[in-house]
This record gives structure tokens, C-alpha cells and sequence, in this order.
């Protein structure tokens, strides 16, 4: 939302010294007295300053206000802790094609509905027997052995913390 405005907001001040640049062009009203080479050269000097205070400073202040905070943030406006985010990107890579997931966008169509397995209300020990036996000990179709240790750990962890959300 704040890139959107400040976007828009540069590209007024863009056009609005492009007009006044425009205006100030032209013949001189009668009597007046004529524009001096300086005042046309500070003109230019401004008009130069602004699109390069705008051109560098809108594009900074998005990256400033678009830092990493985004990959911490969770479904239902959950804070991830730094395991649940690395949970996260392990389950796009290895679980997304499969499940379904609001919390990562994942619409997989072979696994279950993560959202509404068990109501939606997902153990991490649940999902971590699923990662490391796979379904129907490793008969079903979800495969055993997934992921191992703090990876399998973590995508657990993710799962039962945004599923049902």
C-alpha cells in the first residue's frame, strides 16, 4: 500500500514540475522583465534535483518499507519464528505440488487438504511421523523419508502452526 502511494506521489511531483517548467516557457508577459540566463539555469537545476531526489529515493524507501519482515509473516497474521520460516520454504519446495496449504498458496491435488485434515487443527507429531514414514508406512502414495531431522522438524512445525488458517 505505502509503495503504491509513494509511486503514485512521485509521479505527481514529476508532472507537476513538468507543467511548471512548461508555464514558465513562452514569451514574457508585456512589461515584465525578460528571464535571466541564471534564473534559467536554476530552473533546470531544480527541476534536475527533483526527478533525481524522486527517481533515487522513491525506489530506496520501498526497498527500506519491502524488507525481509514479509517472510516472517505467517496465515492469519501468525508471526513464523526462524524455524517456521525455513518450514515454509521446505514445504514450496518439497510439499506444495502435492498439498493443499492457505498459508503457502500450495493447491496440490494428490495429498490431503492440510487446511482441513483433522479439522485443521494439525500436531507437529502428526506431521512429522507423515514427513518421516510417509502414509500407510511408506505404501500410500505420500513417499517415506521426505525430509530428515531439523529440515523434516521444521516444515512440521510450520504445518501445524498455519494450517486451518
Amino acid at each position: 500500500m505505502i509503495g503504491t502511494l509513494v509511486f503514485v506521489l512521485a509521479f505527481l511531483a514529476i508532472g507537476l514540475s513538468v507543467v511548471l517548467a512548461a508555464m514558465r516557457s513562452g514569451r514574457p508577459p508585456a512589461g515584465s522583465r525578460p528571464e535571466t540566463r541564471g534564473t534559467r539555469r536554476a530552473w533546470g537545476l531544480g527541476i534536475a534535483l527533483v526527478v533525481l531526489v524522486v527517481g533515487v529515493g522513491v525506489p530506496l524507501l520501498i526497498l527500506v518499507s519491502n524488507g525481509e519482515d514479509h517472510a516472517k509473516q505467517g496465515a492469519g497474521g501468525v508471526d513464523l519464528n526462524a524455524s517456521q520460516t525455513t518450514g515454509r520454504q521446505l514445504f514450496a519446495e518439497k510439499c506444495a505440488t502435492c498439498h493443499t496449504l492457505a498459508g503457502s498458496n500450495a493447491v496440490g491435488r494428490v495429498g490431503p487438504n492440510l487446511d482441513t485434515l483433522n479439522g485443521g487443527d494439525l500436531k507437529p507429531a502428526f506431521v512429522l511421523d507423515a514427513i518421516e514414514h510417509g502414509r500407510a508406512r511408506g505404501a500410500g502414495q505420500m513417499p517415506a523419508g521426505l525430509l530428515y531431522g531439523a529440515d523434516a522438524k521444521d516444515v512440521a512445525n510450520y504445518v501445524a502452526t498455519v494450517a486451518g488458517r
